[in-house]
């Protein structure tokens, strides 16, 4: 009976320790305690990697195997920590918040990426129409979600001569109400240019190889392309 308990006891823990792989704190590979994701946060990051070509599994919500491999995909990629966890870097590259606020997990995007994407739509479209704030916003979503760019919004607003805005510090501008509802109303699914990855002022642009790339849509003195 003794080894019987015994026996019972070993698994309990087992077990228990399995539990807490998906649910509790657990160490990464810097034996820096890491909260494990919830559920949506899960799904959340399966779905971001799925539609960036990291993960092809289903969005389930259950970080497993595959999950994990395509985290380390995505981390060796980015230049992150590989250890296939989704900590505080990778998760801000990802564009995706792991703080609670009330209890309630705030899943998508931060605060500071509405900012810095308020920001760049400021300085870079502020004389444009409400639309032409939107379109710009959506460019920089749509590299985000291209794999031919970085996965983050701070990545691709900060991409070497990617944008005007950061080579001339207007980037560093406050950005007024209008184009943070510009930037919230692009991080909600609005995209005016139809898929457009590059926009460009034709009374301005010096570089030949923007007129190779097919117009999508013009808006106002913006020409977006892909």
């Amino acid at each position: 009976m003794k080894k019987v308990l015994i026996a019972f006891c070993c698994m309990f823990f087992v077990l228990a320790m399995g539990v807490g792989a998906v649910g509790f704190t657990y160490l990464n590979n810097n034996n820096v305690a890491v909260e494990a994701l919830t559920t949506s946060q899960n799904k959340q990051v399966q779905t971001k990697l799925k539609n960036w070509g990291y993960y092809k599994g289903a969005v389930d919500g259950i970080y497993g195997p595959k999950t994990k491999e395509a985290v380390k995909y995505f981390q060796r990629k980015n230049g992150l920590v590989v250890d296939g966890i989704v900590g505080k870097k990778t998760a801000a590259a990802m564009g995706i918040s792991l703080t609670t606020s009330g209890g309630t997990t705030n899943v998508g995007q931060s605060s500071s990426d509405l900012n810095l994407l308020a920001k760049c739509v400021h300085a870079e479209a502020r004389g444009e129409s409400y639309i032409g704030q939107v379109a710009v916003a959506a460019v920089i979503l749509n590299r985000v979600r291209s794999a031919s760019f970085p996965n983050s919004i701070a990545g691709v607003i900060y991409q070497p001569w990617a944008f005007t805005c950061v080579n001339d510090g207007q980037i560093n501008l406050a950005a007024n109400q209008t184009a943070i509802k510009a930037a919230q109303d692009a991080l909600n699914g609005w995209d005016p240019t139809y898929g457009a990855l590059y926009y460009y002022n034709p009374r301005t642009a010096t570089s030949s190889w923007i007129y190779s790339r097919k117009t999508t849509v013009t808006i106002g003195q913006h020409v977006f392309a892909i």
